[in-house]
């Protein structure tokens, strides 16, 4: 059986890469640390450093444990704070998993306020978490409920999922430029423009979703850079560096310097997801998601 603080151990040293740093951060000295190391590896049979004078880094094989053990430890913290509200008598509150388009849109921010409205007591933690995560959540029971961009398999054995929202994306550009005068904007008009994508880590398609799209549309985006998330690239277009197509509900108050056009013959979205297990184990867990579908018209 893996220990945690092993595990715990392992992950230190890996994101420092030297004994000395990580030891300093977890307030132990060198030689237990690195004789946990050693253990560690003797128990796996595994080699996860390679070690020289001036720094330790991790093998090939390392690398992979690494991410295994990142989201097992997290695992783990969820499921001490559900012990814990248990323990509190709490119902075991409710554990979320979300990506940011679900605060951004109002859905789980209404959510939120509802079950505050009907259960005062209720303790929610909130995860940033990648789809695949968040599924993996749902099935160890760690997640109560998902909200992602892309919906489980249809026949998944675990898993259930309703669409809550299609955002639609429409175009932002700079209040000076030229085309910001018009009402009516064709897809002639948008070739060879300079454009800024939107690669969102939490959904790494997007950006050839979005080439796709404009190429289907009429148009060959003139990429010229990639912002990180829809409101980074909002900063970017205010700035007068490019045009990009955002959702909907991240325009609300985008200032004055943004000019905000639909373009009725680009029928292009993001989709919002709501995820559970089919099987309900607490009374606040079946609760809660009504008032999510309720929040997005779909209950």
């Amino acid at each position: 059986m893996l220990d945690l603080r092993q595990l715990t151990y392992f992950v230190a040293v890996a994101e420092a890469e030297h004994v000395g740093r990580a030891a300093e951060a977890l307030h132990i000295s060198q030689s237990p640390l690195s004789r946990q190391i050693a253990q560690l590896e003797q128990k796996l049979g595994l080699t996860l450093f390679e070690r020289s004078q001036q720094r330790i880094r991790l093998t090939a094989d390392g690398r992979v444990f690494l991410s295994e053990a990142r989201a097992l430890l997290r695992h783990a913290e969820r499921l001490e704070n559900l012990g814990r509200r248990l323990g509190r008598g709490e119902e075991g509150g409710l554990c979320i998993g979300y990506v940011p388009h679900a605060l951004h849109t109002g859905i789980l921010p209404g959510a939120l306020r509802a079950l505050q409205q009907r259960s005062p007591d209720i303790h929610v933690a909130l995860y940033r978490l990648s789809p695949a995560e968040q599924f993996e959540g749902l099935r160890q029971r760690s997640l109560d409920i998902a909200l992602v961009h892309e919906p489980p398999a249809d026949d998944d054995p675990d898993l259930c999922s309703a669409l809550l929202l299609e955002d639609p994306l429409m175009l932002a550009l700079p209040h000076g430029h030229p085309l910001a005068a018009r009402e009516a904007i064709t897809a002639a008009d948008l070739d060879g423009q300079p454009w800024i994508a939107v690669a969102d880590s939490q959904h790494p398609a997007w950006r050839d979703v979005f080439i796709a799209a404009c190429a289907a549309s009429g148009f060959t985006p003139d990429v010229r850079l990639d912002a990180a998330e829809p409101q980074t690239a909002l900063g970017l277009v205010a700035s007068g560096l490019g045009l990009a197509l955002i959702q909907k509900s991240m325009l609300r108050g985008a200032g004055e310097s943004i000019t905000v056009r639909e373009l009725p013959w680009h029928e292009a979205s993001v989709r919002l997801w709501a995820a559970w297990h089919r099987t309900d184990l607490r009374p606040v867990v079946p609760s809660f998601r009504e008032l999510v579908l309720a929040g997005a018209g779909t209950g």
